[in-house]
């Protein structure tokens, strides 16, 4: 239950803060790097996926948004697996 509560915290910091950066300025480029790449990308992944489909989708790309989406997904879970195999095997 807490990553799931720091993964829809981490996306409505991201998007909060995302919406500033782009609205009012808010970061020069290098602290919204720094700010989502580095802190809050450190704080959950979870939030700089959804901000990534999120873009794509207000952009009218929404084949890309829900590929970027299920790709993640799909991989992400493939990956657990076979982490979880390989453990199994050493």
């Amino acid at each position: 239950m807490d990553a799931e509560v720091g993964s829809i915290a981490g996306s409505l910091a991201i998007g909060f803060l995302a919406s500033l950066a782009e609205s009012r300025s808010f970061f020069t480029s290098d602290a919204r790097l720094f700010v989502f790449i580095g802190l809050l990308g450190g704080f959950t992944t979870f939030s700089s996926l959804t901000l990534e489909t999120f873009v794509l989708a207000r952009n009218t790309q929404y084949l890309a948004a829900l590929a970027n989406f299920a790709v993640h997904m799909v991989l992400g879970l493939l990956a657990v697996w076979l982490g979880n195999l390989l453990a199994r095997l050493v």
